[in-house]
């Protein structure tokens, strides 16, 4: 057995053994990624706010900065974010035990010695209780193993997504991760446009979402868990959600429509421990997505190809 197969490629991460962490590192998350929104320009969907799987962790890419760029990342071997700027300089703050005031301090005060000043939004998006970075001294747990085993199962659901997002050829969003959810997602659109979203997003103007559901979409990723699915689950779901689509066969056994979120869900651990993980995981977002083009009468045809071999 190689290094990557079994559990070591698929590991199990259930949200009560690190649900402390999952809160930390979710904040932790939004210092960096607020970093990235407010230096970039403005693109479709939010997508210039977004972290990218990396071999080590996730990373912002690079940032602008004035005549010089920089890049920030979660190194979840070593257990440090990295901050590089493009003049050569480096600076480095420990992930370990820290509230989310003293990460923001330090992450803060790296910026500032590497030249980088960058104000950003200091209340955190996407959750009911939003305590300014500066101030959340609640937040402070990080257990190394945890946090490496999120990332690993990140690695092999950016891996998936990626095979299947490359079957697509209309408007598709990269794979990326959304730290206010936070989730790993891919994004397909059909090219119409879609009626403007409710918004209600704790903690999120309305208006970003409506920008980011202006057209419609079918949407499929990766989420750790909370409220209502206290496990971690890859799901998928349509905007708008055209009729019949709750009841839609879909697979593997194991998927299930949830009436609280309005999305396919499928728990990780149904994943995790099938004998194909990848034909697993690609079943399920190909039949959700095949479910809400088929009902919402999308040009398949026109927006799609087949498998595409390798060089």
């Amino acid at each position: 057995m190689s290094s990557l197969d079994g559990d070591a490629a698929w590991p199990s991460l259930p949200l009560e053994a690190w649900s402390d962490t999952a809160a930390t590192l979710h904040m932790w998350m939004q210092i960096v990624g607020k970093i990235r929104l407010v230096q970039s320009p403005w693109t479709n969907h939010s997508w210039h706010v977004t972290l990218y799987v990396t071999p080590r962790g996730l990373t912002t890419s690079p940032i602008p900065y004035e005549r010089r760029s920089f890049e920030i990342a979660f190194d979840f071997i070593g257990h440090e974010l990295v901050i590089e700027a493009s003049d050569g300089a480096t600076g480095r703050v420990a992930l370990e035990p820290q509230s989310v005031a003293a990460f923001y301090g330090r992450v803060m005060d790296e910026m500032g010695r590497l030249g980088l000043r960058v104000a950003i939004h200091k209340k955190p998006n996407e959750v009911a209780e939003a305590i300014p970075f500066d101030r959340d001294v609640v937040h402070k747990a990080y257990d190394r193993e945890s946090a490496n085993r999120f990332w690993r199962i990140l690695v092999q659901a950016d891996r998936v997504l990626k095979r299947f997002r490359a079957r697509f050829i209309g408007k598709c969003s990269p794979v990326h991760f959304f730290w206010g959810g936070p989730d790993l997602a891919v994004t397909r659109f059909s090219g119409r446009a879609a009626p403007p979203h409710p918004g209600g997003i704790p903690n999120l103007p309305d208006w970003v979402a409506r920008e980011a559901y202006s057209h419609e979409v079918s949407s499929c990723g990766f989420w750790a868990g909370g409220g209502p699915i206290p496990y971690p689950a890859f799901y998928a779901y349509a905007y708008p959600e055209p009729s019949g689509f709750a009841a839609a066969a879909v697979e593997p056994k194991g998927a299930f429509y949830s009436t609280d979120l309005r999305e396919f869900i499928l728990p990780y651990d149904v994943v995790r421990t099938a004998d194909s993980p990848d034909d697993t995981l690609q079943a399920f977002v190909q039949t959700t997505y095949e479910a809400a083009a088929d009902l919402a009468k999308w040009d398949r045809g026109g927006l799609e190809r087949g498998e595409v071999p390798g060089r």
